[in-house]
């Protein structure tokens, strides 16, 4: 009788239903902070504009995060739990589809990737999302820290997965250059170009770390 919207809902309808009776109903049964969750998943949802891989890998991480909040309630009658393995495979699809993006780019061109990263962009990126660390004047430098804190740590995740990845392709470029019988590969660097673009990688992450640091 008092629903703000009645059914037969829509997921854009039960996110609505969701933001309207939160603190009501829905903050008694699983935590409050979510609602931040609810928030994330109905502002990118319905935005008119396409999603990016970062967008989609939070947009799961999220859906994780508010299934497994109300599966310390009911399963559902079996339903939430189905639901939770279906959101999981599909992280687990998007991995290996950025995996695999990741290695044909920079199998194109892994010199300028190297040079991404070099430019401490990611460094950047990582250090606005670190927890509050600084002092109050550092803390006015940086009005966007409290809106980007929730998703800190999916967004510093998916920055040292990107390390890992040229990792893992400078190491095949190497060992391809040491053993003249491994498969060639189209567009191989040389190897004074892998060895420099290893020493700007390392720089990288020692940047990284000490971001991390501060």
């Amino acid at each position: 009788q008092i629903l703000y919207l009645k059914p037969p809902w829509t997921l854009a309808n039960l996110l609505k239903c969701y933001k309207k009776h939160w603190m009501a109903v829905f903050g008694y049964v699983v935590p409050r902070s979510l609602l931040s969750t609810i928030e994330c998943l109905s502002k990118h949802l319905y935005a008119d504009k396409p999603f990016d891989s970062s967008t989609v890998h939070i947009l799961l991480q999220e859906s994780k995060k508010l299934l497994h909040a109300f599966s310390c309630r009911s399963d559902y009658n079996g339903v939430l739990p189905q639901a939770y393995a279906e959101v999981t495979k599909l992280c687990e699809t998007l991995g290996e589809v950025r995996t695999a993006l990741v290695r044909a780019d920079s199998e194109q061109d892994l010199s300028e990737d190297i040079m991404v990263l070099s430019e401490n962009a990611a460094c950047e990126k990582m250090e606005a999302m670190m927890p509050n660390l600084q002092s109050t004047e550092e803390k006015e430098l940086h009005p966007s820290f409290h809106a980007a804190q929730e998703n800190r740590h999916q967004e510093i995740w998916s920055v040292l997965e990107g390390v890992w990845s040229t990792m893992n392709l400078y190491s095949i470029e190497l060992f391809q250059k040491l053993d003249p019988s491994a498969v060639t590969m189209a567009a191989k660097a040389s190897f004074e170009e892998a060895f420099l673009g290893l020493q700007k990688l390392l720089a990288a992450v020692k940047d990284i770390r000490e971001g991390i640091g501060r």
